[in-house]
């Protein structure tokens, strides 16, 4: 496979995946008219997969910096897996679920109560910084470990370093601020 073939493949999956993300969180295609029993289990199963995935970056680090390759190549198999699982998960759900939750909702009737007045309001704003830098960096993300991943199995290695030095620190920083986005918007879920 060439560059130009994998660089048009990173970009088709990236986009096609940003689509329907976009399109699943504005309710453009209606999901089932009863939402199925497992949908409320999958936000946690998402946040389970987020702190799973921190923990084996974290581990592949170290696997990497003592020299043990095949380690490393494995944990990062098992991580890109785990992310795509979590991606699926994360496409389900936002499809069966079709209304959204929002932080400071705290009777699900889809009123912010987080203004400056309310107990949430500082929380809220802490909640907003947190996931609008996730947004963006989980989208960012995806062709840099795309590509970064392609190049590891290839065994381009000067090439991988140069990506992981950037896709390294921000899937990280995506997985981490993940659970932490999960646990701060838990209490407002209404299902």
């Amino acid at each position: 496979m060439t560059d130009k073939f994998i660089f048009r493949f990173v970009a088709i999956v990236t986009v096609v995946v940003i689509l329907v993300v976009v399109v699943l969180n504005r309710h453009i295609i209606p999901g089932p008219a009863v939402t199925p029993a497992f949908t409320p289990y999958l936000p946690m199963l998402n946040a389970f997969i987020n702190g799973t995935c921190t923990v084996l970056l974290l581990v592949s680090l170290y696997y990497i910096k003592q020299g043990n390759i095949t380690v490393h190549k494995r944990l990062n198999i098992l991580t890109f897996c785990l992310s795509a699982i979590f991606l699926v998960s994360y496409i389900l759900f936002h499809y069966l679920m079709q209304r959204d939750t929002i932080y400071g909702d705290i009777n699900g009737d889809g009123k912010v109560l987080g203004n400056e007045i309310t107990q949430y309001g500082t929380l809220r704003k802490i909640y907003l910084a947190i996931l609008t830098p996730h947004i963006i960096l989980a989208a960012g993300v995806l062709p840099l470990i795309l590509l970064s991943f392609h190049r590891g199995l290839q065994m381009q290695v000067e090439k991988h370093r140069k990506l992981v030095r950037w896709a390294f620190p921000i899937w990280l920083f995506v997985t981490v601020s993940g659970v932490v986005v999960y646990l701060m918007i838990k209490p407002f879920y209404h299902f």
